[in-house]
């Protein structure tokens, strides 16, 4: 059963002719904590990646796959790594449908091309910063 729309993978493959390299999307699954939910995201991941050679998928199990997933930080299920020539910090909990959908899109193309789509002068005063900030966005389906 196909999660997208044709009408979304002919949009998706349209954003696709952007990328340049390689993303590694890792998807971090686990049955026993959240089995519906992981399939899901899994089966999207996968759906995600076949419309572009640029992508490929690796799944891992945090409880299995403990020091892979303390390299990535990650420790909710399911999640999604997205990684480009390195590793960007990129992150999705929980399946990124509805408008997370288009964020994890926009992601992809960042890994790729390794450019974030901002205005110069938010650039500008992103190169101020005196260290590194973590950002976390939280959104909920209402």
């Amino acid at each position: 059963m196909s999660i997208m729309t044709e009408r979304d993978r002919a949009a998706v493959r349209t954003e696709f002719e952007k990328l340049t390299g390689p993303v590694k999307l890792v998807v971090f699954s686990q049955e026993l904590l959240a089995g519906d939910l992981c399939r899901q995201n899994e089966a999207l991941v996968r759906e995600v990646a076949e419309l572009s050679d640029k992508l490929t998928v690796e799944v891992l199990n945090p409880a299995i796959d403990r020091e892979r997933a303390g390299a990535y930080g990650v420790d909710q299920v399911p999640a999604i790594v997205v990684e480009g020539a390195r590793d960007y910090g990129i992150r999705f909990y929980g399946i990124p449908s509805g408008y997370e959908f288009g964020n994890l899109i926009d992601s992809i193309v960042v890994a790729s091309t390794g450019q974030p789509a901002l205005a110069e002068e938010t650039l500008a005063t992103l190169r101020t910063l005196a260290a590194d900030v973590d950002i976390k966005v939280f959104s909920t389906p209402t």
